[in-house]
């Protein structure tokens, strides 16, 4: 029988749904509800780390989010950034890496230094990692893995035609080297994975809650861990081997 320590998920991703529903439910501005959803963040990580979780993905912003009102993605960087100036020194000082995973295309010169200045400030920390999916879209980072592996071939004069292995596609991800994800929570009552880690969640189970992103706190991750750990995973095998 597995041990509990086992049954604990190396990675686990989160699709951060809800905080514009929440704020309108209580008559706010959905700028309010992205910050409320900031609070959460700091919520999960304190949590993550009392539960010994080692990596945490969060979608903070994907391709599509462009589409969006330019005065609501305006105030999410913002958000972003008082984030990052506001949190960071408490974030080192617990021992939590900071990682992005995603295009840097689109992404201010701002945005990019914060987010660079935050990965090296703590990338010496392995408490726990939170990698932070921001201007990501999995279709195009596949797209994009296959473009400069093919690149890397030509360069070594490697036929693209030789068979290509998941090991060597993984290497151009922008997840590389953080484990596969083993346990994807989304809030919100919706249930569909709208583009996050797909490569990534091959085999991951899919925890879904009617609780709005900004309600989310310690009590519902170790509700979805508990749930996680009932779970028999195969990985396409039998059971018993």
């Amino acid at each position: 029988m597995a041990s509990s320590k086992k049954k604990i998920p190396r990675h686990v991703a989160v699709i951060m749904d809800g905080n514009g529903r929440w704020a309108t439910s209580k008559g706010l501005s959905r700028s309010e509800g992205h910050r409320a959803g900031a609070d959460a963040i700091d919520r999960l990580m304190d949590s993550s780390l009392s539960l010994g979780l080692e990596v945490v993905s969060l979608y903070a912003f994907s391709t599509e989010n462009w589409k969006r009102p330019i005065t609501e993605i305006r105030s999410i960087f913002n958000l972003l950034v008082e984030f990052i100036d506001s949190r960071l020194d408490t974030i080192n000082a617990k021992g939590i890496r900071i990682l992005h995973s995603g295009s840097r295309k689109k992404l201010s010169s701002l945005v990019l230094s914060k987010i660079d200045h935050a990965a090296e400030i703590t990338r010496k920390n392995r408490k726990l990692t939170v990698n932070f999916c921001l201007n990501y879209g999995s279709q195009e980072e596949i797209l994009n893995a296959f473009s400069r592996l093919a690149e890397e071939r030509k360069k070594k004069s490697i036929s693209i035609q030789k068979p290509i292995s998941t090991k060597e596609l993984e290497k151009y991800l922008y997840t590389y080297p953080l484990p596969a994800v083993d346990l994807l929570i989304r809030t919100a009552g919706e249930r569909r994975l709208s583009n996050f880690l797909l490569w990534q969640s091959a085999y991951a189970e899919l925890f879904f809650t009617e609780n709005l992103w900004p309600e989310f706190g310690d009590k519902d991750l170790r509700e979805a861990l508990d749930w996680f750990r009932g779970r028999t995973r195969k990985f396409g095998g039998l059971e018993n081997g």
